[in-house]
C-alpha cells in the first residue's frame, strides 16, 4: 500500500475554545496574539506546534478542517501488547470499525522523530519491525522523542494528548491505564489518568485492566474530576471479564447520550471523558481462568523485578501464555468493539453540531 499523502503542520491543529482563550492573554503554548488571525479564532485548523514535527495524512487534516468527526487509536497495543501477526490484524480491524462506523480512524506514532496522526499501512508495518526498537510513548516522552529522532509507539496518555492538541475529540483504546496494585510502595500509576484530567477528550475503553487495582484507579479518576459512564451497564468492566464488581454513578443508553453528555461536560471542565464499554458476557474469560491468570502473572512479575511501564507488557504476556491465547482473543474483541462504538460516538458529536 502506498503511504498516505501527509500535510506538514506549522503548529498542529487545535480546538477553537483554546484558540479563543489564547487570544485573551499575551500568549498561550507559544502563539502570540499577533500570530492569530481572526480567521483562525474561528478556525478548525489553529495550531500550537512551533517546529514541524507533526504529520497529519490528507485523509484526516480534510476531515478535521471540514469539522468532521475522526477517532485516534493508539499504537502501544500494536507495537507492545498483542504478538505478530494478530497485532497488524487488529490494526486493521480497529480502523474498519472506525470507517463503518461512519468516522475518519486515526492511527497515531512516531516515526523518525516526527509525530504522524495517521499512520498508512506501510508505516505501522515500519513501527512494528522488531529490529526499530520502537519506545512505549506517554505523554512525557513525545518531545525527547522528537528531538532524539526516535520511533515510538503513542500510549493512551500519549495518544490523547496529541489528538487534543490536533482537534480529536474521540479515542479509542482496550484498556485504560491505572493504579497499580503494589502502589502503596511503588507509587505506580499510569499517566493515562493525569493525561485525562488535563485533555477534553472523551475516551472509550473496557475499563481498566484487571491486573490493577480497580478500586483505587476509579477513586483517582474521581479526584481528579473524570467522568466515568457504563455505555448500557452501570456496572465497570474489567476488561477481561464484563464487570468487576464495581458500580458506576451513570450510564449512557446510547450513543447520542454519550455525545450530549460530553459536549455538555466539555462545556464546563476541562478534563477528558471515560465511557466504559464491557466486553460481550459470552467472550469473557471466566472468573477461574483469570484469576488463575492473574495470579501467575503478577508472580511472574514480581520473579523478573519489572516495573514502571515494563510491568503491564509482561503481565499481558503471561496472561496470553496461561490462557493459550484465550487473553489475546478478548483484548482484540474488546479492542475493535471499543472502536466501532467510538466511531459511531464521535459522528454523534459531529451530528449534535449541525
Amino acid at each position: 500500500m502506498a503511504q498516505a499523502p501527509t500535510r506538514t503542520c506549522e503548529y498542529g491543529a487545535y480546538d477553537v475554545a483554546v484558540a479563543c482563550r489564547a487570544c485573551s492573554r499575551s500568549s498561550f503554548q507559544g502563539i502570540s496574539v499577533g500570530e492569530l488571525t481572526v480567521k483562525q479564532y474561528t478556525s478548525r485548523e489553529v495550531t500550537n506546534f512551533r517546529n514541524s514535527s507533526v504529520e497529519i495524512n490528507d485523509e484526516v487534516a480534510n476531515a478535521l478542517e471540514k469539522g468532521r468527526n475522526v477517532v485516534a487509536l493508539e499504537t502501544t497495543i500494536i507495537v507492545h501488547g498483542l504478538p505478530a501477526p494478530a497485532n497488524l490484524d487488529v490494526a486493521e480491524e480497529c480502523e474498519a470499525a472506525v470507517r463503518e462506523a461512519g468516522s475518519v480512524p486515526a492511527t497515531i506514532g512516531v516515526l523518525d522523530g516526527r509525530v504522524v496522526v495517521g499512520l498508512s499501512a506501510a508505516q505501522l508495518r515500519s513501527l512494528v519491525d522488531p529490529d526499530r526498537h520502537a519506545a512505549k510513548l506517554s505523554a512525557r516522552d513525545l518531545g525527547l522523542a522528537l528531538a532524539n529522532h526516535g520511533d515510538g509507539a503513542t500510549t493512551v496518555a500519549g495518544t490523547i494528548s496529541i489528538a487534543s492538541r490536533v482537534g480529536i475529540e474521540v479515542m479509542a483504546t482496550g484498556g485504560l491505564g491505572g493504579v497499580h496494585r503494589d502502589v502503596r510502595d511503588s507509587f505506580d500509576e499510569s499517566a493515562d489518568l493525569t493525561a485525562l484530567s488535563r485533555n477534553q477528550v472523551l475516551v472509550v475503553a473496557s475499563g481498566v485492566k484487571s491486573i490493577l487495582d480497580i478500586g483505587a484507579t476509579l477513586e483517582r479518576l474521581d479526584t481528579l474530576g473524570v467522568p466515568v459512564a457504563g455505555f448500557r451497564t452501570d456496572r465497570f468492566p474489567g476488561f477481561y471479564q464484563s464487570e468487576s464488581g464495581f458500580s458506576l454513578d451513570w450510564s449512557l443508553a446510547n450513543e447520542t447520550e454519550a455525545a450530549a453528555a460530553f459536549l455538555a461536560h466539555r462545556e464546563l471542565s476541562s478534563t477528558g471523558f471515560l465511557v466504559a464499554n464491557p466486553i460481550n458476557p459470552e467472550s469473557e474469560l471466566s472468573v477461574e481462568l483469570h484469576d488463575r491468570a492473574l495470579s501467575s502473572a503478577l508472580e511472574r512479575a514480581r520473579a523478573l523485578g519489572v516495573s514502571g511501564k515494563e510491568v503491564t507488557p509482561v503481565l499481558l504476556a503471561e496472561f496470553a501464555r496461561y490462557t493459550a491465547g484465550a487473553s489475546v482473543a478478548v483484548n482484540r474483541e474488546l479492542v475493535v468493539a471499543n472502536a466501532s462504538l467510538a466511531g459511531r460516538i464521535s459522528a454523534a458529536i459531529a451530528q449534535e453540531r449541525v
